[in-house]
């Protein structure tokens, strides 16, 4: 009897033992009645593929985070009113649960609006057709709809018990999206619609804390918080709610026709730091891994395809280094303070001009931040008896207020140059479909080819004549000219946007397309028409709709006007605009799925034609060997759309070049970080390479489908491989030690000096080769090193000695190791290796 009792005591206790209470105070978070200092990434699940969340949730647990945030995209999951889907990249409650198998925390951005450069900011578009509708704002029709999504996606966080007050990861949740950002222009419309959307969120009894981000004016018990590239300077609306950061910027997006962003990791730890300095306790960096835009979920528009963010994990899931390296340094550091941060408020003094010291200190528990905020001049200080120096625009962090464990400024962690490695596209040998020129093709008609097309008298707006079921519009016209036409005939177009491709009599007269910052259209076509009838196509396309903005739901596309003949004879005109056009919505090709690569009848690869417009492809291909991630080169190719075994790796757009304006050689981080700060990449393609994810793939009989817009060459396409090139390090005496050897003790710290430590990634790699060694005044950046005016003769040596058929090595930076090459300098030693 006694036994039965126990096992009864047992099963009752056993569902509320891992139960988690998540509150607030001024300070943190406050989990099981302790506050947290809480490190937060931002990683997109519909961005990669289930295949890859494992790792990518590893690496940032690796990179020292805590939490795991990601939105919950609307669209993608209610597609269709009424009808959800959480299949594949969609599985949200299985991204969930991965996150808590790796021992993380979640905060779940429900929204429902998510922005994110993501299509139409995450809203699907069957409710732009409510009737009587009106976006984010204090409309019934609206807000019953934001309310069926949300307490959706709720419950089934509570049915899997995913709540932290359930015992599952989720301890934070996010009901709308930077309103506070565009509300005035909703006036007190506007108002009333935050005080109703936190009184929805917060009645779904989630058992956890919510959040609005940018909105000063959250109402009690939401909790205001900032995205930014700095956010150092916010206050919460209330004393009684902690300093939060949802969103600190680690790189920018790519856009179509845009230079490639990146923002220093120098940089991205100072603000970091600062933040913590200034009484900051959770912090999530937006992205840590960006991922990839499949299908045609990018927003803008003109958003790449590619949403890497310049993250501390890249898009291929490969760890940026020194970024991810270094960010790391800088969690242990701010893990090393956490008892004084959560113990007490900062106390901030100054040190002189752009100087600054905040001291956490209780009892004998202390930590101090000093900051050189200066954007030029490094600065040495005294604080509490001892000089400290400072380089500009760094943190220097001192969990004892003595030591100092890290600089933001110095880089203790590996550099390391990734490159693709192209080979040709591997012919399946055993399709029936292989030939030399492996290229099958199928050519898109021009204009009117669907059953389903219709007339209308006047020019539609193409958002709402497609409900984006495709990016593509046809317009089509007949009109008879009985006169000779005149040789310098003009056809002239305005359209909202995003491109168009005109046709005269069945031939490509003339493209145009707009870029991220006009997306508006206003073109000349010169044509040449023939006496009689002559027919007009027009072929309209959208590259991702709006995401961002007052209203940005009202935003149209397509070409709405005027359409107007010019030059005809006689210098007479004639305005196509109000005449009976007739519309298609998508493509031929598109209704017979030839995206699969299973259906339609494709011709010969023997007649495969190069540079046609509107032109499907397709071939049969083994994957590249090994497990490097994968990427399709698309040089060679215009633009359209590209698919894996049927799946879509997304739009290409390789001929879209980025202004020669722009970029620099070098970058500073110093000063104030901007999007259009250290870009890169000017004067090139924005994208050649697109990633195919490995589970996309097969060993052998893959087959490849591509939708061709402007004419291009397929069988330039190759693939390519992402592949550690060399690993670096750049490492002077005046860089703190490695953090894990940091020892309070004052002694200790004195017997620690800076060492250069090297790990070849791939645990089944060893370094190979030292490429370059010095010890002395080196020069240069990774692959580019060269000797400074003096080195130490042995460094080549020693560094080999230590480091070659060593996964891992370290070697100390002194004059004890290397000797004194030259006296009275501070020195440093910079290394470059391989690892096979």
């Amino acid at each position: 009897m006694r036994a039965i009792k126990i096992v009864l005591v047992l099963i009752w206790f056993i569902p509320t033992m891992f139960c988690t209470n998540v509150d607030y105070d001024h300070r943190a978070l406050v989990i099981d009645g302790k506050r947290k200092v809480l490190i937060s990434g931002s990683i997109h699940y519909p961005r990669s593929t289930p295949q890859m969340w494992p790792e990518l949730i590893q690496k940032s647990k690796d990179g020292g985070l805590d939490v795991i945030e990601t939105y919950v995209f609307w669209n993608l999951h209610e597609p269709v009113k009424g009808q959800y889907d959480f299949d594949g990249r969609k599985d949200l409650v299985k991204f969930v649960k991965t996150v808590a198998e790796a021992g993380l925390y979640v905060h779940l951005r429900i929204g429902p609006y998510a922005c994110a450069e993501w299509n139409y900011g995450g809203f699907p578009l069957w409710l732009h057709f409510i009737p009587g509708i009106k976006f984010r704002t204090d409309n019934e029709p609206f807000k019953a709809e934001m309310k069926t999504f949300t307490a959706k996606i709720v419950d089934l966080m509570k049915q899997e018990k995913l709540y932290a007050s359930q015992g599952g990861p989720i301890i934070l949740s996010q009901i709308e999206n930077e309103y506070g950002n565009i509300d005035s222009h909703y006036g007190a419309a506007g108002k009333s619609y935050i005080n109703w959307a936190a009184k929805m969120a917060t009645s779904l009894d989630t058992g956890v804390p919510w959040v609005m981000c940018q909105q000063a004016d959250a109402p009690d018990p939401i909790i205001n918080t900032c995205n930014g590239f700095y956010c150092d300077q916010f206050t919460p609306n209330s004393n009684t709610k902690p300093k939060m950061w949802t969103e600190n910027w680690s790189g920018w997006f790519l856009s179509f026709g845009g230079a490639v962003p990146s923002r220093p990791v120098e940089d991205l730890a100072f603000a970091v730091a600062r933040f913590f300095q200034r009484g900051g306790t959770f912090q999530n960096y937006y992205m840590y891994h960006g991922g990839t835009n499949f299908d045609r979920t990018t927003g803008g528009p003109f958003i790449a395809t590619s949403y890497d963010y310049d993250a501390p994990i890249d898009e291929y899931g490969i760890i940026r280094q020194p970024k991810w390296g270094h960010l790391k340094d800088v969690h242990k550091a701010i893990k090393l303070c956490e008892e004084a941060l959560i113990a007490t408020d900062p106390k901030i003094t100054s040190l002189g001009p752009n100087l600054e010291a905040a001291v956490y200190k209780t009892g004998s528990v202390c930590a101090a931040f000093l900051a050189n905020v200066d954007t030029k001049s490094d600065k040495t200080v005294n604080f509490s008896g001892n000089s400290y120096h400072l380089p500009a625009w760094s943190v220097s962090i001192l969990p004892d207020c003595k030591n100092v464990v890290l600089n933001t400024a110095k880089i203790n962690s590996a550099s390391a140059i990734s490159s693709f490695v192209t080979e040709p596209l591997k012919e399946d040998t055993g399709s029936l479909e292989a030939s030399s020129s492996k290229w099958s093709w199928i050519s898109e008609p021009v204009g009117i080819s669907k059953v389903g097309s219709f007339s209308k008298t006047g020019l539609l707006e193409q958002i709402n004549t497609t409900a984006d079921r495709s990016d593509y519009l046809w317009y089509s016209l007949s009109i008879d000219l009985k006169d000779d036409p005149s040789s310098q005939t003009v056809l002239h177009i305005e359209s909202l946007g995003h491109a168009l491709h005109a046709f005269i009599n069945g031939k490509l007269a003339g493209s145009q397309a707009g870029n991220s910052g006009k997306a508006k259209l206003n073109v000349d076509i010169p044509i040449a028409l023939v006496s009689g009838k002559n027919k007009i196509d027009l072929l309209s396309l959208t590259v991702g709709l709006q995401n961002y903005g007052a209203f940005f739901d009202t935003v149209g596309a397509g070409i709405t006007g005027p359409v107007i003949l010019k030059g005809l004879k006689n210098g007479n005109t004639l305005d196509l605009s109000s005449q009976k056009w007739t519309y298609q919505v998508g493509l031929k090709g598109e209704e017979l799925s030839l995206s699969s690569g299973s259906s339609g009848q494709w011709n010969s690869p023997s007649s495969s034609p190069k540079n046609q417009p509107l032109t499907w492809y397709k071939s049969n291909f083994d994957a590249p060997s090994g497990s490097n991630p994968v990427a399709i080169d698309f040089t060679g190719m215009g633009k359209g759309e590209a698919w894996v075994n049927g799946q879509s790796i997304g739009r290409y757009w390789p001929t879209y070049i980025a202004s020669n304006a722009g970029c620099t050689d070098s970058c500073n981080y110093r000063g104030p970080y901007t999007a259009s700060k250290c870009r890169k990449n000017c004067g090139k393609p924005s994208q050649t390479l697109y990633h195919v994810p490995r589970s996309f793939l097969k060993p052998s009989g893959n087959i490849l489908v591509l939708f061709e817009e402007n004419g291009g060459d397929p069988t330039q396409i190759s693939f390519a491989t992402k592949q550690l090139g060399s690993l670096c390090q750049h490492i002077s005496e005046s860089h703190p030690p490695q953090i894990d050897l940091w020892n309070s003790d004052t002694e200790s710290g004195r017997q620690i000096g800076p060492e250069l430590l090297l790990e070849c990634p791939n645990q089944n790699h060893v370094i190979t080769s030292i490429k370059f060694a010095s010890y002395g005044t080196p020069l240069g950046t990774c692959g580019n090193f060269y000797h400074g005016r003096c080195s130490s003769n042995k460094s080549l040596s020693i560094v080999k000695k230590a480091c070659i058929g060593s996964r891992s090595c370290s070697v100390g930076v002194s004059t004890d190791t290397f000797g004194d090459p030259c006296k009275g300098v501070t020195k440093s030693l910079a290394v470059e290796a391989t690892c096979a």
